[in-house]
């Protein structure tokens, strides 16, 4: 029977090894992804053969990751389709790509349904595209960068000297943006205090703006392939004009031209953050399947 035990940086190693096996352009095939979340969602982990997966709990529903690996997926999926009925719980699987959901068709024909929410595709752009802002339709990111670039600004790389910086700004970000009395807010500090803290160790890489010495934006990333980059966490202060399309355009020229695509995540349906990833124009979204037992 599969066991999962709570994620650990133990889990590192053997978990990036079966993550990478297949080039997803899914977020949640980033291990750093899951670390730092691990306590918001209680998530985690099992091997099963040469397969990993991720459990975790949204709104009180169980979940697991699409298996990522290698080898025959067919025992994989039976030996998670007995852990959920042996737990009592749902089956449900998230994060499987279209042709995860062929694959299932075929080894199943009929068992599962499947689902695709707008909110939870993964926005993807080209790198390149972000660094030179070509053509009419990034003049308006341009001239935001411009005004920016008036200021007295300087670039960084996020080192151990700088970590505090950032979290101080963090500090700030969140009084403004309700001083941590909502959930998610509250959440995504915690992630934002785990990614520093274990930084170095995640392989995590970043950088951060300055604008008259003090930080006004900051970003950190993972490597999800040898092609593409997942951005996991960006802030910088709304009421500064260029500061956000400035540190993405920076972050990437200075540490990420040797990838060919970014992953931006998802929007969660949030209509401000849809609006402003659109802006930057994805060649094209992620699509993410949730599989479920047909009925």
């Amino acid at each position: 029977m599969v066991t999962f035990h709570p994620i650990t940086l133990e889990d590192q190693r053997w978990m990036r090894e079966l993550l990478e096996k297949q080039s997803r352009f899914s977020c949640e095939y980033c291990f750093g992804n899951h670390f730092i979340w691990r306590n918001t969602y209680q998530e985690q982990a099992a091997r099963i053969g040469d397969y990993a997966t991720v459990m975790l709990e949204s709104k009180g529903v169980k979940r697991f990751l699409y298996p990522a690996g290698e080898g025959d997926l067919r025992p994989v999926v039976e030996e998670l389709l007995r852990y959920a009925e042996e737990q009592r719980i749902p089956f449900r699987m998230f994060s499987a790509s279209k042709e995860d959901v062929e694959e299932l068709e075929m080894l199943f024909p009929g068992k599962f349904r499947f689902s695709c929410d707008r909110d939870f595709m993964d926005y993807i752009y080209r790198v390149e595209d972000l660094i030179q802002l070509p053509g009419r339709k990034y003049h308006g990111k341009r001239n935001h960068i411009a005004r920016f670039r008036d200021s007295d600004w300087a670039f960084e790389e996020l080192s151990d000297s700088n970590f505090q910086d950032c979290l101080e700004m963090n500090r700030r970000w969140c009084e403004q943006n309700g001083n941590c009395q909502q959930d998610d807010i509250r959440a995504e500090r915690c992630a934002v205090a785990q990614s520093f803290r274990y930084f170095h160790e995640l392989g995590f890489f970043g950088g951060l703006l300055r604008q008259d010495g003090r930080v006004v934006a900051y970003t950190i990333g993972e490597q999800l392939n040898e092609e593409t980059v997942v951005v996991h966490i960006e802030k910088a202060f709304g009421e500064i004009q260029g500061a956000y399309p400035a540190i993405n355009q920076e972050f990437l020229k200075n540490l990420c031209s040797g990838y060919t695509y970014v992953n931006r995540e998802e929007d969660l349906g949030i209509p401000g953050l849809r609006r402003a990833k659109l802006s930057y124009h994805p060649v094209f979204l992620h699509e993410k399947y949730e599989v479920m037992l047909n009925d």
